[in-house]
């Protein structure tokens, strides 16, 4: 009998095993040299599999020198871009090379391996994979009942996060620095169980990263050149909760079970969002729907009967195209952060899905201000219609989000009205934020009462940032304005730029006059408080939020190729700079078009999102 074994079969012992049974009693074993590549590959790297081979060739030998079997060793040896090349078929296909050459019985304990010899025409056995134990990993060891997160690198004392959700501290769990030799050990522990575990997998596999989900643990393994050294963290919920241990859920509950809802659940990190998030997967699922997640990583702590997914061919847009096909009735989207991810959200929002997203936000209102400028702000109520806000573990406030046409909270004029949406709070309904377009851009209007009279107004302070960046466009010196009441202010501007402001026979003050729905009372800087008194104004120069004198501020454009800047066509050639509240963020050139592209993904873009994220102003000076 002439057998040609894969590496599967070696690093399990299945050949000595069946020579010893009497099954392969007198065969004669041909040792591919790609096998003892792989394997010494293995071995060198201090992967566990690597030694099992070791031994399994070593007993081959030994049943050799007795008489029992032969052992040839044949072909040519692996090459080391073969070996890392190994997942991809490379060796599988020199294996079967040998196979054919000496007219063999292949053996494996690969399926596909399997499959494909007999493909070939290949004699082919299959042996079942044997189930290899696999006890604690050596990183369990840094675990304790109240250990959230363990960080390990090269050079440094190992690290945890310890205590309970909200009160989390980052502290040294050891005294001595670890080498390079030991965070290796954890490392092919970690991923010889990722790959060969029940309760295992491989999550992500790049160069430089692998994330690795076992049991209820989520394991990053970082290592050059992706990162400066060898590092580990290890991250595993240390609570599981259901809806019934927060308070204040009873209506929520109700109201999820009407199906069709869309919910962000928000917080900073570490306040136990995804904590809520699955036990909001599991009520629901008890409640009889069909619960489905889209993560990446996939680490919620959901059971069985919830099928997590996770990115389809690199991108979460074909796993949802994938899921409309399996109509859940709730999705939990595991973080919802890019622009993509809004995008994604809102598909299958819109399709009828209903959808619990995780953002990562510090405010309740936050959460809403991400989807701005992503998605049409009229279908903002559509998509999300409650946010909850979770800090220290528990559930903070819940807002609910509708759309109403009314005049804007503390504006006067009727033919003001517009869709504005309301975002509410649950429990009282009392209105606490109003969202709306007010003269082209997106505005959130604080309605909450301060308790300081002196304390400028959500309304006052809008109100004073149009009247102040219209006022601007019309004049070269710096510009004050006073807000009397909701209908009327008082603007200050030098002598020199007064004519400009008013404009021939009024029209122009007149025409701000009308887009704004306010009386403007137009006078000298001579006659400002501040001025008078021989200093400048208080905050200086042009006032809040115009960038600068000369500075025009401008609303971005997001769209899925560029972040779009419009300008003054006038403009057009000029090299300007480009501001987030009066800081630089970079130089370009206007275009041709009066507006300014930046491609999406650039080091440019993702900070000019981020300033649009935060609200900031920006401006083109």
């Amino acid at each position: 009998m002439k057998i040609v074994p894969d590496t599967s079969v070696v690093v399990d012992g299945r050949i000595s095993e069946k020579v010893v049974d009497g099954e392969y009693a007198g065969a004669t074993i041909y040792l591919p040299e790609a096998v003892i590549g792989e394997i010494e590959s293995q071995a060198n790297r201090g992967r566990d599999i690597g030694w099992d081979g070791i031994e399994e060739l070593q007993r081959l030998a030994d049943l050799d020198a007795d008489g029992e079997i032969e052992v040839e060793y044949v072909g040519g040896r692996a090459s080391e871009a073969e070996i890392q090349r190994a997942s991809e078929g490379a060796i599988d296909a020199v294996i079967r090379e040998v196979a054919v050459e000496y007219d063999a019985t292949f053996v494996t304990s690969d399926i596909v391996q399997a499959e494909v010899g007999r493909g070939k025409g290949l004699t082919v056995e299959y042996l079942e994979p044997k189930d290899r134990e696999r006890g604690r990993l050596g990183i369990e060891d840094f675990f304790d009942d109240t250990t959230m997160s363990v960080h390990l690198k090269v050079g440094v004392v190992p690290m945890a996060k310890r205590g309970d959700v909200g009160n989390i501290s980052y502290e040294a769990i050891g005294d001595e620095p670890l080498d390079a030799d030991r965070l290796k050990e954890f490392a092919s522990e970690i991923i010889d169980t990722g790959k060969r575990g029940e309760d295992a997998f491989i999550e992500l596999r790049e160069e430089g990263m692998i994330i690795a989900q076992i049991r209820d643990m989520r394991i990053a393994i970082a290592e050059p050149p992706f990162s400066d050294g060898i590092e580990i963290t290890a991250v595993r919920p240390i609570v599981k909760t259901t809806m019934d241990d927060y308070d204040h859920v009873e209506e929520l509950q109700s109201r999820l079970k009407e199906r069709d809802r869309g919910v962000l659940v928000a917080g900073a990190p570490g306040a136990g969002k995804s904590t809520f998030a699955q036990a909001v997967a599991e009520f629901l699922d008890d409640a009889g729907n069909v619960v489905k997640t889209m993560e990446k990583p996939r680490d919620l702590q959901v059971g069985p009967e919830i099928t997590q997914y996770t990115e389809l061919a690199g991108t979460m847009e074909k796993t949802a195209d994938s899921l409309l096909m399996v109509r859940p009735d709730y999705t939990i989207y595991d973080e919802v952060r890019k622009t993509d991810d809004f995008e994604v959200f809102a598909d299958m929002r819109l399709a009828g899905v209903g959808m619990v997203g995780v953002v990562h936000a510090t405010r309740p209102i936050d959460a809403l201000q991400r989807l701005v400028g992503r998605v049409e702000l009229g279908m903002i109520p559509q998509i999300v219609d409650t946010v909850v806000f979770i800090e220290a573990g528990q559930v903070q406030t819940i807002y609910d989000v509708v759309t109403e046409v009314k005049v804007p909270e503390g504006l006067m004029e009727q033919d003001l009205a517009r869709p504005v949406i309301v975002v509410r709070d649950f429990e009282t309904q009392r209105p606490a934020y109003e969202i709306y377009t007010f003269n082209r851009q997106v505005v959130t209007v604080p309605l909450e009462e301060t308790g300081d009279a002196t304390e400028e107004s959500g309304v006052d302070r809008l109100a004073k940032n149009e009247v102040e960046r219209e006022i601007q466009a019309a004049t070269r010196g710096p510009v004050e304005v006073e807000i009397r009441n909701p209908n009327q202010a008082v603007v200050y501007v030098s002598e020199d730029d007064i004519s400009h402001v008013i404009g021939k026979g009024g029209g122009r003050i007149s025409d701000i006059e009308d887009r704004l729905g306010i009386t403007i009372d137009v006078r000298t800087l001579d006659e400002h408080p501040a001025y008078g008194s021989g200093g400048g104004p208080s905050g200086g120069g042009g006032g809040g939020g115009t960038g600068g004198a000369g500075g025009e501020i401008v609303t971005p454009e997001i769209t899925s190729r560029h972040v779009i800047i419009p300008v003054d066509g006038s403009r057009a050639g000029e090299t300007v700079e480009v501001q987030a509240d009066g800081e630089y963020l970079f130089t370009a050139t206007v275009g041709r078009g009066g507006d300014i592209k930046v491609s999406r993904g650039s080091a440019i873009a993702e900070e000019l999102e981020r300033a649009i994220d935060r609200e900031t102003m920006i401006t083109v000076e």
